[in-house]
């Protein structure tokens, strides 16, 4: 999710905006199914994706034609798939329950904050798979027509908490993005300011009540305070919660794994790596583990040789899920550069860390303090 966040803040900065009015809500005000939806969708980040098509079910009961049908389809094969790369199987089932829930989100309407909602959400869901993917020409026009439903957002949040997540988003990224980036700073001056205190609120807010968008709003608010803010004990508290509401989700134990190890806090960090390393996991998973235990062999117990052992073991492993990879890539490149460092190889040294930079979401979160 942060990694698409940066392009769509790129592609933001190029666009104008519109005016909209304000209507109000049909399935946002119906409390039995905003519950079931709320814990459909939890039940799809835990992994419980037997119980999650039986809610999906009885929504379809409800309201067979509402487009937050297709979303919570489109999520559900977005993680039984998880990470689902250009090749997979199901790719095309998945663009095609957003593309049909953005069409049906588009139609006129007395109940606009929903359908705003699920459009915006279908959105970000195609933006995420997209980004994850490195498909920067899917991305660019999708991010084009997104934003004025983006500013839309702003009229209806006091009707949608879920809505927040978005404000909250284009209020912080829009005022620290080209603090960042000074490049982009002219640019940012085309668009409306936002707020960084607001942003943050918002982005709270929609952690603590959001319907759909809970899990997403502790993503990104773990996310900038790792990255943005770089006050990882701020950061802890949003990836523990992450990872104490969905424990079965590798995502959400691997964020809270990475949170602890740049905190050295490597008995805890530890502890889960073994813990996880005992139940079913993907191959996927599996790779970030190996580089997190190369992390953990070199800063808790020095064994130089073995960490170099892991992180080229994690590199080999992740590589086959391409651009999916590429962050957890960077981390056993850093690795791998400090190990040469240490050795005095310094050529060998100074060449993985460039693969680690060019492959780097970020590079102030490498591991090397």
């Amino acid at each position: 999710m942060p990694g698409r966040l940066k392009i769509i803040m790129i592609c933001l900065l190029w666009l104008g905006i519109v005016d909209t009015n304000t209507v109000h809500a049909q399935l946002l005000q119906d409390s039995a199914t905003v519950n079931l939806v709320r814990k459909g969708v939890d039940c799809i980040y835990n992994q419980q994706f037997t119980e999650a098509h039986e809610i999906y079910r009885q929504i379809g009961k409800i309201y067979p034609r509402h487009p937050v049908l297709y979303l919570l389809q489109g999520i559900l094969t977005y993680w039984e798939n998880y990470p689902m790369l250009t090749t997979s199987p199901v790719r095309a089932s998945f663009e095609e329950n957003m593309r049909n829930c953005i069409r049906a989100s588009g139609k006129k309407t007395a109940y606009e904050a929903e359908f705003l909602l699920t459009n915006l959400c279908a959105r970000g869901m195609l933006l995420k798979f997209y980004d994850e993917n490195n498909l920067t020409m899917d991305i660019i026009p999708l991010t084009s027509s997104t934003y004025k439903y983006l500013r839309h957002s702003f009229d209806l949040v006091d009707v949608c908490t879920d809505l927040q997540y978005y404000t909250g988003a284009y209020n912080y990224y829009r005022e620290e993005y080209p603090k960042l980036y000074p490049v982009y700073r002219p640019l940012a001056l085309l668009l409306p300011s936002g707020n960084r205190e607001i942003g943050l609120r918002q982005l709270q807010n929609a952690a603590n009540n959001a319907i759909i968008l809970r899990a997403e709003a502790y993503f990104l608010l773990s996310w900038i305070y790792l990255t943005y803010e770089s006050k990882y004990p701020m950061a802890m508290h949003y990836s523990k919660t992450l990872y104490e509401l969905y424990p079965e989700n590798p995502v959400c134990v691997v964020t809270y794994i990475k949170n602890l190890l740049l905190m050295k806090s490597y008995d805890e960090a530890e502890k889960q790596i073994n813990a996880s390393r005992k139940v079913p996991t993907n191959k996927y998973y599996e790779a970030q583990l190996s580089i997190f235990k190369g992390i953990l062999l070199e800063k808790k117990y020095h064994d130089m040789n073995q960490a170099q052992q892991y992180y080229t073991q994690g590199i080999s492993r992740i590589s086959f899920f391409g651009a999916c990879g590429n962050e957890y890539t960077a981390y056993g490149y850093f690795g791998l550069s400090r190990l040469c460092y240490l050795k005095g190889e310094k050529n060998a040294g100074k060449k993985f860390w460039g693969k680690a930079l060019r492959l780097a979401v970020s590079r102030k979160i490498n591991f090397d303090n």
